[in-house]
């Protein structure tokens, strides 16, 4: 497995890795269709990155951080195509994510999630996520828990 950097040659997979999932597990939201279609304008051009699982030649799973204010970015669009799930590729993706968020002198990564997601949110508490009061007007109709992990 290796991790590849943000590819605008990628972006068709990113978004139909997410859309997938979406749909599998909630619906896709509104803000979910404006970043998926545009990725380049609502986290890179910001100052957030993206990041690709390459494995057997394919793309397999992504993950983005989405800048939400300096030094504050939101752990977002991790997605792992089912026939992936099961071989750690969510852990290997969130520790490449952290180790980066750490080098770079970020402070804070949050993620909005479901509860119904219980392995999503047991594996961010393993890496040291904490819940934390979720605003009323989150971005995500489906998001009923907000977790952080304060990087300094």
């Amino acid at each position: 497995m290796e991790i590849l950097n943000w590819d605008k040659k990628y972006a068709e997979e990113f978004e139909k890795m997410n859309l997938h999932w979406l749909n599998e597990f909630f619906y896709v939201e509104p803000h979910d269709e404006e970043v998926l279609g545009n990725p380049e304008k609502f986290i890179i051009e910001p100052g957030g990155k993206i990041f690709y699982v390459k494995k057997d030649g394919s793309i397999v799973a992504c993950v983005a951080l989405m800048k939400i204010e300096d030094r504050v970015f939101e752990l977002t669009k991790m997605a792992v195509k089912p026939a992936f799930r099961g071989q750690k590729i969510g852990h290997f993706l969130i520790e490449h994510a952290l180790q980066f968020a750490k080098e770079s002198g970020w402070s804070k990564l949050i993620i909005y999630s479901n509860r119904k997601l219980a392995n999503a949110i047991h594996l961010y508490r393993k890496y040291g996520f904490k819940e934390i009061p979720i605003e009323k007007d989150n971005p995500y109709a489906r998001g009923d828990i907000k977790m952080s992990l304060i990087l300094s």
